[in-house]
This record gives C-alpha cells, structure tokens and sequence, in this order.
C-alpha cells in the first residue's frame, strides 16, 4: 500500500459526489481517471471514477 494523503479540495468535491464524507477517507491513488481512497477507521478501499 502507498503513503496515504489527505484529500485536495477537488478530490473532496469528488468524495462527496459518490455520497461519501471526505473526512472519513484518504487518498491512496489519483490516476486522473480512477481515484483510489482508503476508510480512515476500518480501512477499507474504495476506487471512484472520476465524473462517474
């Protein structure tokens, strides 16, 4: 697993979009087209297409 990074501000705008709250997630990857995010307390991953 990568180094683990707090969400940008479009990257928020995008968790929130999949009716998720950006506070309870990371970011593991952001290819552009695929945004990989792991769940703060159960660790948990979840990989959202960008615009979808």
């Amino acid at each position: 697993m990568k180094q683990l990074k707090n969400p940008t501000k479009k990257q928020k705008i995008e968790i929130r979009r999949q009716k998720l709250k950006p506070e309870s997630w990371l970011v593991e990857r952001d290819t552009g087209q695929l945004l990989v995010v792991v769940s703060r307390e159960k660790g948990q991953v979840r990989r959202l297409r960008w615009g979808a």
